[in-house]
């Protein structure tokens, strides 16, 4: 496409010579003769220091937002914007041939997503999914390195589910990914908002903050869809801009309700009734999250205009998602659950749910995040040691942080009552060993914080880490 044309896509001109565009980017290392350079400023970096340099190296244009008085410079109010526009205009818009599905919210994306895609696919409707865990386009599985990825890989993928006859695309919208544009143009046929619970503040910096990029989708979907027994889901409906539709666990007035629930360790049973239907769900994840996240997932579904009974049968055949609740193989007399629970609201969901269904102790090993929101650390501390009958608390992707510094800000949290059920040991693998022998019959081991994550990332970088095959390694280890 032409440099003049793509301009155009941001209703802008050019006063230099034209020329055929190669490639868009926002990376400096990654310029190349007859590329778009994307200048952007973030926390550590600013691309308009590069600007210059890009031109020098044969990119066609720099897209500023910033006057640089350079030749061959376009100026845009929002350069993150101009990117996420442009990057739609140099794939040749294959968004607009696809049904964008997006799920936002603290908790239960990935589920959501997985769901949708899950029975969308049963329902014989070509679809592929963005997300957190993996991407699926098509037939292929493409691995992922961010919830919402950036601009440019993101048309990547829409173009590749377009060329592999999707009819839909589910997305998981990160609120990182709605502050910086990374949607900006899109226009979701529906989205699913789940819960807000603190996470992310290092980033946005309030609850306030958090939650007003959550609502940004609403504003670029024909309809949304609201789980009512989130206070956040008022302020989410709220000049929302789109058709409204609600669900709820616990009230009436809304548009589908759960009701008759029982939870058991084999999954939750309920019946979700509308104004003009009933029907029972049978789903095979315990926990009160998963009446949440199928009842999300069925009302999208029927509000897309899939039959009401065919619905809620197709989700009730859904297996589960990898890294979230799922069971280790161990053939040991206890059991070793792995989930990405890394959240205070995630963390209590899970131990709580794993009580109500252990005949045993629940054993929890759990860490935080380093480089990310500190706050949360000793609410997650409290969580952990109060509801876990033994926690384990270790190291979670320290980053550059010193593991043992992160710790104590979890520790912070553990009333004097609770320290005495309370372990400490940095080192993953050695928590996870200790928690392993420990553990009796009928016991649950809960490893959470990684999930699906097959890595761990320290202040060297990134490391393979994958917690099954710890947990198969140490098993063997007992044997010998």
């Amino acid at each position: 496409m032409k440099l003049s044309e793509m301009a155009a896509e941001i209703n802008k001109t050019i006063n230099f010579e034209d020329c055929e565009v190669t490639y868009i980017t926002d990376n400096s290392d990654k310029i190349v003769p007859g590329c778009i350079f994307i200048c952007i400023k973030g926390n550590h970096f600013d691309g308009h220091t590069k600007a210059a340099q890009a031109l020098e190296q044969g990119a066609a244009c720099v897209v500023v937002s910033e006057d640089l008085g350079l030749s061959r410079q376009i100026l845009v109010e929002n350069t993150r914007s101009a990117y996420t526009l442009l990057c739609a205009a140099y794939y040749g818009h294959p968004e607009k041939k696809l049904k964008l599905i997006g799920v936002t919210g603290t908790n239960g994306k990935t589920t959501t997503a997985y769901i949708l895609h899950d029975a969308l696919e049963k329902m014989g409707h070509r679809t592929s999914m963005i997300g957190t865990v993996r991407n699926l386009i098509g037939s292929k599985i493409l691995p992922s390195t961010l919830t919402t990825p950036d601009p440019f890989s993101l048309f990547d993928l829409f173009s590749q589910a377009v060329e592999a006859g999707s009819e839909y695309c589910i997305m998981e919208v990160s609120s990182q990914a709605l502050d910086q544009h990374r949607v900006d143009g899109l226009e979701f046929e529906i989205s699913v908002f789940t819960n807000l619970t603190q996470d992310h503040l290092d980033y946005h910096g309030s609850m306030e903050n958090y939650r007003a990029a959550k609502q940004k989708l609403f504003k670029q979907s024909k309809t949304g869809i609201f789980n009512i027994d989130d206070e956040a889901s008022q302020y989410m409906m709220a000049d929302a801009g789109c058709r409204c539709v609600t669900y709820s666990v616990k009230e009436n007035n809304c548009n589908y309700s759960a009701k008759v629930v029982r939870v058991s360790a084999s999954g939750v049973i309920y019946e979700l009734v509308s104004n003009t239907d009933i029907a029972r769900v049978t789903f095979r994840v315990p926990g009160e999250f998963s009446i949440y996240n199928s009842v999300g997932a069925i009302v999208c579904l029927i509000e897309l205009g899939m039959d009401f009974k065919t619905t809620v049968d197709t989700v009730s055949m859904f297996n589960g998602v990898p890294g979230r609740m799922e069971i280790v193989p161990t053939d040991t007399e206890y059991t070793v659950i792995i989930d990405y629970a890394h959240t205070p609201d995630g963390l209590e969901n899970v131990v709580q749910t794993l009580h109500n269904v252990t005949e045993g102790k629940v054993i929890s090993v759990f860490g935080c995040g380093g480089d990310r929101d500190k706050a949360k650390r000793p609410i997650m501390g409290e969580i952990g040691a109060r509801i876990s009958d033994i926690a384990v608390i270790t190291s979670d992707n320290p980053r550059t942080e010193d593991p043992e510094a992160i710790i104590e800000d979890v520790l912070a949290g553990v009333s004097k009552h609770d320290k005495n059920k309370v372990i400490v040991e940095p080192d993953r693998t050695k928590a996870i060993a200790k928690a392993l022998s420990i553990a009796e019959p009928n016991d649950v081991v809960l490893l959470a914080g990684k999930g699906h994550e097959d890595y761990q990332i320290l202040a060297t970088g990134k490391i393979h880490y994958d917690e099954r095959e710890i947990v198969a390694g140490l098993l063997q280890e007992q044997k010998l």
